[in-house]
């Protein structure tokens, strides 16, 4: 299947690890020119501009959730590389800080659940605006917001970072009612727990074990099954799929 991504050019942000990766790397494999960013890890991303082909397929940019002037930049530069971009990836986030142990969530302070929201919620939706001119003006593109199933599934000391993903599916939902007439679909994948090298360090392998057992296909997502889900839905072979959250977790 032709998917419609030859010479695409598609900005995926947070791409120097985990999921981002595997995207930015099926998103070349399908013959499109790949922005990466990253936050401070400028070698790793450089080393994958490498990996996608150089610098005639892939442009490594900064680009940092709290700095809202890297966002547009990044957009930017974008565009002057390849005059457009196509596809918005919206991956990055940044992750609150884990409650400490015997507190509770009226203890967490406004500073940092504020902080929180702005950076993950506000960058993607300024990220999503600048993205958003070129497109209509060209009648053609497409939006894949990165979710999270603690946005729908939920988990004690997460509160504030699933509230800020569960704020994308309502944006998503929405903005389809408003680019739709110009040819811009936008769409949410929501991963469960996935593989990443991420959580192959911070989780140990019986809590790894425990969550496998509780999914219903018996195993857990590895980054590519979510990159092949944002690929499709970021591809010309979806003709008609706009404000729906597609959930790549094996059925939980």
């Amino acid at each position: 299947m032709d998917l419609g991504l030859t010479d695409r050019t598609v900005l995926v942000t947070g791409a120097t690890r985990g999921i981002g990766r595997a995207v930015a790397h099926a998103m070349a494999a399908e013959g499109a020119r790949v922005v990466v960013t990253y936050r401070r890890a400028k070698e790793a991303a450089d080393l994958l501009v490498a990996d996608l082909g150089g610098p005639d397929r892939a442009l490594a940019v900064r680009y940092a959730l709290d700095e809202p002037d890297s966002l547009d930049e990044a957009v930017s530069e974008a565009a002057r590389w390849r005059g457009s971009v196509d596809v918005l990836v919206a991956n990055a986030h940044q992750r609150a800080a884990r409650r400490p142990p015997g507190t509770r969530f009226e203890d967490v302070p406004s500073a940092e659940w504020g902080a929180s929201l702005s950076h993950n919620l506000a960058g993607t939706v300024r990220t999503a605006q600048q993205v958003l001119r070129g497109m209509r003006e060209r009648g053609w593109g497409r939006i894949v917001l990165l979710s999270s199933h603690l946005a729908t599934h939920g988990r004690s000391g997460q509160e504030v970072y699933g509230a800020g993903k569960a704020a994308l599916h309502g944006l998503a939902r929405s903005l389809a009612w408003e680019t739709g007439p110009d040819g811009v679909l936008v769409n949410v994948v929501a991963p469960g727990l996935t593989l990443t090298e991420g959580v192959l360090e911070a989780l140990p392998g019986a809590v790894r074990e425990q969550e496998r057992e509780r999914t219903p296909t018996g195993r857990l997502s590895a980054p590519d099954a979510v990159a092949a889900a944002v690929v499709f839905l970021a591809s010309g072979a979806n003709a008609n799929i706009s404000g729906q959250v597609l959930h790549v977790d094996g059925g939980r």
